[in-house]
């Protein structure tokens, strides 16, 4: 390997990207979910998600969804994942409020058990823009065993994604 140039990182050597555009109809609102060998999914920002746009600054994540809700109460304990919130594919998993005054909600994509939510995002929000794929992901989702071979259906490969891509910008031109 020439001085210099890096091998592919952890997220492309042990991750299958998968992609989900235009969520609950919402233009460019897409989203990646990242999904390991052994069923685990890190649910990040798809690099055309508005968020990763240029001229973007994000002011705020809350994931506080409702009153009775918060996405930071969840506590999960154990080989069973015991007291996990159970999540539906449009469960939202926080809001970002970008500085231009917009508010996105990001959505789980996927049914399975929250595991985990980045609390380093709530005091580092650039690292979700430097870095989504990786420390700036929103949550860490595990599906049950008997669905996880199924949790893909509706979701688009990377070669899907891009031809979404393509259609957008010829569309738009």
């Amino acid at each position: 390997m020439a001085e210099g140039a890096a091998g592919p990182g952890g997220a492309e050597r042990y991750f299958t990207r998968w992609y989900k555009p235009d969520v609950k109809g919402r233009p460019c609102e897409d989203f990646c979910v990242l999904q390991h060998s052994n069923r685990i999914c890190v649910i990040t920002l798809a690099e055309a998600h508005p968020l990763l746009q240029s001229g973007k600054t994000i002011k705020n994540i809350n994931y506080q969804i409702s009153a009775n809700c918060s996405r930071l109460q969840n506590k999960v304990s154990g080989k069973s994942k015991r007291g996990a919130q159970f999540l539906t594919e449009l469960a939202p998993l926080c809001r970002i409020s970008s500085s231009d005054g917009e508010e996105y909600t990001i959505y789980s994509c996927i049914r399975g058990r929250l595991i985990e939510v980045n609390e380093n995002i709530l005091s580092n929000p650039a690292l979700l823009q430097e870095k989504p794929s990786t420390e700036g992901y929103i949550a860490v989702v595990l599906p049950k065993f008997e669905e996880s071979k199924s949790i893909t259906q509706g979701l688009l490969t990377p070669k899907e994604y891009e031809e979404v891509l393509l259609k957008r910008r010829s569309s738009a031109s």
